[in-house]
């Protein structure tokens, strides 16, 4: 094992519920379908040392325990309350609770918000009782909790085992196929497993504050299907991924979508895709199916991080060599580079036939020796070139496909792969074909810390995660997001009078916003009349003759002006553009009669470039995210953006560029040069601090941007005004 990164230094009320002293199981039974006999018999079975009060004013004892008739009468000083009874029963018993000085409940209980209005005022009534008395809710509508380290097991499974894997699931079953997975496995065990339920009262963020706290957890994993504040679990999960590795297996997309998007971000906002960029930046492990959550929560458990994604494959197959290429390939990470040397080493013990490339495929050199394989590992181990080792094929099973004899060399390589894996900080991951049989070598080598699989992609999905992990921590380390921006007055205003008037931001405004921001945006005059209209002429009539013009329509009531005839390009000379007025005008009246026209926008046409679209969006779950991809019409349509989450580092904007599929266009296509990339970082990071000192700011689309060598072009600007808040980021500070 490689040791993590730390715990975090705090301590959450949460230790006192999820590590009691005491524990009352209100509606305790002795029916064996009650959930009330199940919870009492997984903390009898399992020997939980704490006290134990059965609370059921119809029995006397309880699995050899005494019963108490109310929660009033229970002695000593329990922590937690586990509430077994139906949901009208439920507020009572809270105010019960908080005025006996019980900490924490866990509510079984279906029949609240997830049923409908009465539901829901039956948890209000709940958590107004709770937050008079003092008590913490777990749940309601949970599956229940166990603690191992401290054998608590409210679940009463007889299939778990302690270990190092927190677990938080906003579906029971989805536990049970992780307990019964890690029982196959043999080696996996779990420190503390919660429910979360409805989230009334403690959400994931406290959930996942607790396991980088808890010293009996090396790694995280959950299993979600909504965040209650989704910008409250970035700011812990990126507290805790620091420390410890975080696995998260997202179902579905955002529970609270954009559902009247008015600008292309907000189309695209709100999208699983949006969830897992998110999630990706504050240094969460995102798997994309079940199957995947439990061998890379081990794997990133065990093995905790690799220093970066050049992986080195040992093989004794040519086809499996080559499907471990391909699959690294998709993933994201590459084939190690070895050095000569290490090729060499490599070629003095193997025979001719064998390939010393990385993938290293031994062909045959290991049929009467597999114990070489262990000496392969350890050169490529030792190259510089090499972050990780992957070993691929049959070991484990020399001498169940071959001979028997051959059983004490493959013990041998075992003992010197374990050997390996502790003098190393390099990960030693292990796919064989007998994995599913667990041979004598095989089980060794898992007894001992090293993560063995029984599929190819399970195993790279586990080197990219390592891959990923190392890497971001070693580039956020140091890393501080850009500060806000001061608000500007006059800026402010600007937003203010659009509130009053109850519309967004003009496009000349919102340009004025980024101009005064420090963000390239080219000369444009707005056009009301025939007079400034031939004074635009003239101001854009330059030595060489005419500007090619831009002209589009200024209206409050018009948003997609392209839609509406609101645009002409290429215009030149003033004769171009009084015939361009006069088309945009009859288009727009045509297209809304009651469309206000606030004028006409000119600006000279951008150089030839590759289009971008910069967006802001104030999504309901995670707050301010942004977006970038490429632009244009294509936005919507290829859908190829990557967002994240305001505040930006450096590092978050470089990454962005780097991300989207079409990066290769950015790099030069087709003997056109390449894009400033450094400028479209600088903007993002312009845009990034100009969004936190303006809450007003509900929506931004640049798009599109066009992106050159020597810079960038905002074409066009789209401010979406928040028409309920008027404060801004100044006068907020100043009333908290």
């Amino acid at each position: 094992m490689n040791p993590i990164e730390g715990h975090l230094p705090t301590r959450s009320p949460l230790h006192d519920i999820l590590a009691p002293t005491g524990i009352v199981v209100i509606g305790a039974s002795s029916d064996p379908t009650k959930r009330g006999y199940k919870a009492m018999v997984g903390l009898v079975k399992d020997g939980y040392k704490g006290d134990i009060y059965p609370v059921n004013p119809k029995a006397d004892m309880i699995l050899g325990i005494k019963a108490w008739p109310s929660v009033t009468a229970v002695p000593g000083n329990p922590q937690l309350a586990l509430i077994c009874t139906p949901a009208a029963t439920v507020p009572a018993l809270i105010a019960e609770c908080g005025r006996r000085g019980i900490k924490g409940a866990i509510i079984l209980a279906s029949g609240f918000a997830e049923t409908g209005e009465e539901g829901a005022a039956l948890e209000r009534e709940m958590m107004a009782r709770a937050e008079a008395h003092g008590v913490r809710i777990i749940g309601p509508n949970t599956s229940g909790v166990f603690n191992l380290h401290h054998r608590i097991n409210l679940l009463a499974l007889d299939n778990v085992k302690a270990g190092d894997v927190g677990i938080i699931s906003q579906s029971g079953n989805m536990l049970l196929s992780l307990a019964l997975e890690a029982q196959h496995n043999g080696q996996v065990g779990f420190s503390t497993y919660v429910g979360p339920g409805n989230q009334s009262d403690i959400g994931f963020n406290d959930y996942l504050r607790y396991l980088g706290e808890d010293e009996n957890t090396r790694v995280a994993a959950l299993y979600v299907e909504g965040f209650r504040d989704g910008g409250k679990f970035l700011q812990v999960a990126r507290d805790v991924t620091a420390m410890k590795p975080v696995v998260v297996y997202k179902s579905g997309s955002t529970e609270q979508g954009q559902k009247a998007a008015s600008s292309h971000t907000g189309a695209l906002a709100g999208s699983y895709a949006m969830t897992v960029d998110l999630l990706r930046q504050a240094g969460v492990s995102v798997v994309q199916y079940s199957d995947e959550i439990l061998p890379v929560a081990e794997g990133l458990g065990l093995l905790q991080k690799a220093r970066g994604k050049r992986v080195a494959v040992i093989s004794d197959g040519g086809g499996q060599a080559t499907i471990a290429s391909d699959r690294l390939a998709e993933a994201g990470l590459e084939l190690a580079e070895l050095s000569e040397a290490t090729r060499a080493r490599l070629r003095e013990i193997l025979i001719p036939q064998a390939s010393t490339v990385n993938p290293v495929d031994v062909a045959g050199s290991t049929d009467a020796h597999p114990s070489l394989l262990a000496t392969c590992m350890e050169i490529v181990a030792e190259d510089d070139n090499v972050d990780s080792v992957f070993l691929v094929g049959m070991f484990g099973g020399y001498s169940i496909r071959f001979a028997e004899s051959l059983l004490g060399d493959e013990m041998r390589g075992a003992e010197a792969m374990v050997d390996l894996s502790r003098a190393t900080t390099k990960p030693l991951v292990i796919y064989s074909l007998y994995t599913p049989i667990k041979p004598p070598a095989l089980r060794r080598l898992h007894e001992a810390g090293l993560p063995i699989y029984a599929s190819i992609e399970q195993s790279v999905r586990v080197l990219a995660a390592l891959g990923e992990r190392g890497q971001y921590l070693a580039q956020h380390r140091g890393q501080a997001p850009e500060t806000a921006v001061e608000s500007k007055p006059a800026l402010s205003a600007l937003f203010a009078q659009a509130q009053a008037e109850g519309r967004d931001l003009f496009e000349y405004e919102a340009k004025q916003l980024l101009r005064d921001h420090g963000i390239d945006v080219p000369l444009e005059l707005v056009v009301r009349s025939e007079e400034e209209l031939v004074e635009a002429a003239a101001r854009f009539r330059g030595a060489a003759g005419d500007t090619p013009l831009a002209m589009k329509v200024v209206s409050r009531d018009i948003l997609h002006k392209s839609d509406a005839g609101g645009v002409k390009l290429n215009l030149l000379g003033e004769q171009a553009l009084r015939q361009a007025r006069a088309e945009i005008l009859d288009a727009c009246r045509a297209y809304d009669p009651e469309a206000d026209i606030e004028g006409l926008l000119v600006t000279p046409m951008a150089r030839k470039g590759v289009e971008v679209i910069v967006g802001v969006i104030r999504d309901p779950i995670f707050g301010p995210v942004l977006m970038f991809g490429l632009g244009g019409i294509f936005v919507e349509i290829l859908e190829d953006v990557a967002f994240r989450s305001i505040p930006l580092t450096r590092h978050d904007a470089c990454s962005m560029v780097e991300q989207i599929k079409a990066k290769k266009v950015l790099s030069g296509v087709r003997g056109e040069p390449a894009v400033d990339k450094e400028a479209l970082v600088d903007l993002l990071l312009a845009v990034s601090r100009i969004v936190e000192a303006y809450p007003q700011l509900s929506e931004l689309d640049l798009n599109p941007v066009i992106a050159h060598a020597d810079g960038y072009a905002v074409v066009d600007a789209r401010v979406i005004v928040d028409r309920a808040r008027s404060t801004t980021k100044a006068d907020e500070e100043a009333d908290i």
